[in-house]
């Protein structure tokens, strides 16, 4: 039985991964800077492990270094984007030790988790999809975009850190409270954000791409309630926009659809989404055709049955009890 890591079994897209792992034959173990009470996908694996925080990124390392010689891990699927960076450049002791990293190759995750390197990209290699123009918050002299614009970590997840500014006193007040070098700028465009899910089989030169627009979300960013639909012009130009940047695995874009009806790039999330779920009831197993792409197997091909809403909710379980007052004070 082969075994693979989820890392930060917290993240909205654990449940379906682990549940699809399981279902393919995997042994599944998880991690999480929480204990196991904490999180119901914790409770719902065969072995489970608190971890340190990415960001004490020597610790994070000994700790997965550790964990999959321990576990015999052979297959490892980090959760959310610091965990792929960090990773991302440490590939070497994974692959000597057996253990298959299933994310993109560190060439395209250079460009899918730099933001500004991506709106370049697509403006310079893939003028058939519309970037949103990018600029560093320290080149900017005079502003060229009228108000609202939009300001965010240039390497940023979930929503973290972004800020609309709405008028000149809100624009030199950002400025004066943020790290500039690691800030981007870009002109606001109102409407719904798209997100196409693609997997890439780059051993059998097939991708799949699958649209669905957001209609109930989070101030973060989670979709709650979505419109799984086809579009096949959009869809063909992200697979190749996928070939040509050598994505491996699920991957997922997201747009901005504005009045006009024109979809504009906003950045790539190079991990599951969490919309993750979404894409499989709308009738393809992400997770199963994303651990293909790393087992050396054909992925399925993408048949679009028909447009539905599909909303999530949400579900409450007991994870422990009898516990001491004084739990709280110490994994707190």
């Amino acid at each position: 039985m082969k075994t693979a890591l989820i890392t930060s079994t917290g993240s909205v897209a654990a449940d379906i991964v682990c549940k699809s792992l399981k279902r393919m034959g995997f042994r599944v173990v998880g991690c999480n800077i929480y204990p196991k009470e904490w999180i119901v996908e914790s409770c719902e694996v065969s072995a489970f492990y608190q971890a340190p925080p990415v960001a004490k990124s020597d610790e994070y390392l000994d700790f997965m270094k550790e964990l999959c010689i321990k576990e015999k891990v052979q297959f490892l699927l980090p959760m959310i984007d610091y965990e792929l960076d960090l990773l991302s450049i440490n590939r070497t002791w994974f692959d000597e030790h057996g253990v298959t990293l299933c994310m993109s190759p560190t060439s395209a995750l250079a460009i899918l988790r730099n933001k500004k390197k991506l709106s370049d990209y697509v403006a310079e290699h893939c003028t058939t999809i519309k970037s949103i123009p990018t600029s560093f918050l320290c080149d900017i002299e005079q502003l060229k975009w009228e108000f609202p614009i939009v300001c965010k970590p240039n390497d940023g997840r979930s929503s973290q850190g972004l800020q609309y500014i709405h008028n000149l006193a809100e624009w030199n007040d950002f400025k004066d409270r943020v790290e500039k070098s690691n800030y981007i700028v870009e002109p606001f465009i109102d409407g719904p954000r798209i997100v196409v899910e693609v997997i890439r089989d780059a051993q059998h030169c097939r991708t799949v791409a699958m649209v669905r627009r957001e209609l109930l979300s989070t101030p973060h960013g989670c979709s709650l309630t979505v419109l799984v639909y086809e579009d096949k012009a959009l869809e063909n130009e992200v697979k190749q926009l996928a070939d040509m940047l050598g994505i491996v695995g699920d991957v997922n874009f997201e747009f901005i659809l504005d009045a006009n009806g024109i979809y504009h790039l906003l950045e790539c999330n190079p991990r599951f989404s969490a919309g993750c779920k979404f894409s499989c009831m709308g009738g393809y197993d992400c997770v199963e055709n994303h651990m293909k792409c790393f087992m050396g197997e054909e992925i399925e091909e993408y048949h679009f049955k028909h447009n539905m809403v599909i909303a999530r909710k949400y579900e409450e379980f007991i994870t422990a009890t009898d516990i001491n007052v004084d739990y709280c004070k110490t994994n707190g």
